[in-house]
């Protein structure tokens, strides 16, 4: 298989490095010449975090503000497929993803491309691929196809090892009572037969019918409550993130915006959904249904 293939990610933990890695395999193992760079930020964010530092960029990642990327020294002015990996950040891409498809370099690459997007989130994906997928738009690149690889644990348990593993860098059980954090291995490997379904449709030179494929394979599940959860919590982090920009002296409005974020999670969203469960999701079948459709699609 003649075919050019960039892998662009970034990755603080290593994590979206092994994503890439094993979904890409296949299409090595067909002949495809794949080229994979990982997104290097000249800001610093190294991992782990500290808890002041990882609130400290929420109002950048909310609001798009690009920072300065080293040099990416792609080999090919051109590829037949680029597979762009990221992560979100506060419902946002994460800076680094922000930042190279603010890229003019970049763009001017991704014109009349074919992409596929591929996350790894601790579980809400959906506010953060509607953004890339409209920047990818506004770029003419082709999206082609997208995979979202959560960690599958319970909302509440997966921010606790979250949290852990963000502020050890360690990807463990946290006191031997948690699952481990982040996308469990398993899933891991299974982006290896994702792999080999992009395989079929890069050697045909049609991407009519991946992403169903994809979609039957669950290389993309939306759960409801979180979609809900998500979907409230988008417009009130933007106002957040605009309040706080503005500040002279940020620190104190981001340990509030910290604490409400807790009490938002813990509190508040159980709540609305016990709401929402009684008196508006019986009601809206119709609208869930087309909502769903229109995060599982990779055009718009």
């Amino acid at each position: 298989m003649d075919k050019k293939i960039l892998a662009i990610y970034y990755t603080q933990s290593g994590q979206m490095g092994e994503i890439m890695e094993t979904f890409t395999a296949p299409l090595a193992e067909a002949g495809a010449v794949i080229e994979k760079v990982e997104i290097r930020p000249l800001a610093d964010y190294n991992f782990p975090w500290t808890g002041k530092r990882f609130f400290s960029v929420m109002p950048s990642c909310v609001l798009g503000i690009p920072e300065q990327l080293a040099p990416l020294g792609l080999k090919e002015k051109a590829y037949d497929l680029v597979i762009l990996g990221y992560q979100p950040w506060f419902l946002s891409p994460s800076i680094p993803s922000s930042s190279l498809l603010q890229n003019t370099e970049f763009k001017a690459l991704l014109k009349n491309t074919p992409v596929i997007t591929i996350s790894a989130a601790r579980n809400m994906w959906i506010n953060a691929f509607v953004r890339v997928r409209n920047m990818l738009k506004d770029a003419g690149a082709k999206l082609v196809g997208n995979i979202a690889l959560v960690d599958k644990h319970p909302n509440a348990v997966s921010f606790i090892t979250i949290f852990y593993w963000m502020l050890s860098g360690k990807k463990e059980r946290y006191l031997n009572i948690f699952p481990k954090p982040g996308i469990s291995d398993e899933d891991i490997a299974n982006t290896r037969e994702f792999g080999k379904t992009i395989v079929k449709y890069l050697g045909h030179n049609s991407w009519d019918g991946m992403q169903e494929e994809l979609l039957n394979q669950k290389a993309v599940e939306i759960n409801y409550n979180l979609m809900f959860i998500e979907a409230r919590a988008k417009p009130i982090f933007k106002i957040w993130a605009n309040f706080i920009a503005k500040r002279k002296n940020r620190m104190p409005w981001l340990v509030v915006f910290k604490y409400y974020l807790f009490i938002a999670l813990f509190l508040g969203a159980p709540i609305l959904l016990a709401i929402d469960t009684v008196f508006l999701k019986p009601f809206s079948s119709k609208k869930i249904k087309t909502k769903k459709l229109s995060y599982l699609q990779v055009t718009h």
